[in-house]
C-alpha cells in the first residue's frame, strides 16, 4: 500500500458519472487532436492547483460542499472531477481557436484555471481570517525555499545535460519545482509543524532521516526534499527522448508527474495556511 491514507472510491453512481466525464471529455480530445507545448502544459499549472484547493475545501473543518455531492471532492475522485473541468475548458478554447475568437489556446486554459483558483483559494483563505486561524509564514517559508533548491537543481541538470534541459524545457522545470514544493511543504509540515504524514513511502523515508545522527540539528526533512528533487531530475532525464521523438506524449506524461507533485504541495500549503 504506497497510496496515502483517506483514498476512497466514491459511491457507484458517481463513480460512473466520473468515468463517462472522462470517457466523454478524452475521445472529444482525442478527436480534436490538440498541440501540446511547454505554453499549455504551463497554462494547466492552475488546474493542478485548482484540484487541490477543492480538496481542502471539502475536508474538515472547512466541509464547504452539500453532502449529496461531497464525495466528488474527496480524493481521488476530486483531481478526476477537476480533470474532466479542465478538459472541457481546454475542448472551449480549441473550438473558440478554430472559430477565430480567441487567438491562445494556452492562454484561455491558464485564465480559465487562475479564475477558478483565485475564488476558491479565496474562500479557504477567508475561512482561516474568519477562525483566527490564517498564518501564512510557513508556506510562503517552504515556496521561497522550492524555490532555491529547484534553481539549483535545474542549474545541475542545465551544466551536466544540457541537451535534456533544453529539450524538456519549461516542462521539465516544472517537474522540478512541483516535486520539490511537495517535498519542502511535507519537510515544514513534519518538522516545524507537526503534521503527519499519510503515504507510506514518505513515512519511510522520513523515519529513515529521523534516525540519523543529524535529525536533531537539521531535521528529518531534508532528506525527503533531497529524494523528490533526486527522482524529479531522473525524471526529466528520463524522458527526455520521448519529449524530443514525440513531443505531444512526452510533455503530457511530464505534465502528469508535475501534477502529481504540484497537486499535494498546494494542497500541504493551503492546509498549512489556513489551520495555522
Amino acid at each position: 500500500m504506497v497510496l496515502p491514507e483517506g483514498f476512497a472510491i466514491p459511491p457507484w453512481y458517481f463513480t460512473v458519472v466520473l468515468l463517462l466525464g472522462v470517457a466523454g471529455v478524452g475521445a472529444l480530445l482525442w478527436a480534436i487532436d490538440p498541440p501540446v507545448t511547454d505554453r499549455t502544459v504551463l497554462a494547466f499549472t492552475p488546474w493542478m492547483m485548482f484540484g487541490s484547493t477543492l480538496y481542502v475545501l471539502g475536508r474538515d473543518p472547512i466541509s464547504a460542499f452539500p453532502e449529496p455531492i461531497a464525495p466528488l471532492f474527496e480524493a481521488p475522485s476530486v483531481y478526476v472531477t477537476t480533470a474532466i473541468l479542465a478538459g472541457f475548458i481546454w475542448i472551449v478554447a480549441n473550438i473558440l481557436h478554430a472559430g477565430g475568437l480567441y487567438r491562445s489556446i494556452p492562454r484561455f486554459v491558464g485564465i480559465c484555471g487562475t479564475a477558478f483558483l483565485s475564488v476558491f483559494a479565496t474562500a479557504a483563505i477567508m475561512t482561516g481570517i474568519e477562525s483566527g486561524t490564517f498564518a501564512p509564514f510557513w508556506p510562503v517559508v517552504a515556496v521561497v525555499i522550492t524555490g532555491i533548491v529547484t534553481a539549483i537543481g535545474w542549474l545541475a541538470l542545465s551544466l551536466w545535460a544540457t541537451e535534456v534541459a533544453a529539450i524538456t524545457g519549461l516542462t521539465g522545470a516544472l517537474v522540478c519545482f512541483a516535486q520539490v514544493l511537495d517535498g519542502t511543504s511535507t519537510a515544514i509540515g513534519y518538522d516545524v509543524l507537526g503534521a503527519g504524514e499519510q503515504v507510506p513511502l514518505s513515512t519511510a523515508v522520513l523515519e529513515l532521516a529521523g534516525s540519523l545522527p543529524t535529525a536533531e540539528y537539521i531535521g528529518a526533512g531534508w532528506l525527503f526534499v533531497l529524494v523528490k528533487l533526486t527522482l524529479a531530475l531522473v525524471v526529466v532525464w528520463l524522458f527526455a527522448d520521448l519529449v524530443r521523438d514525440r513531443p505531444r506524449a512526452g510533455r503530457i506524461a511530464l505534465g502528469f508527474v508535475a501534477a502529481v507533485g504540484l497537486g499535494p504541495g498546494v494542497h500541504n500549503l493551503l492546509l498549512f495556511t489556513i489551520s495555522g
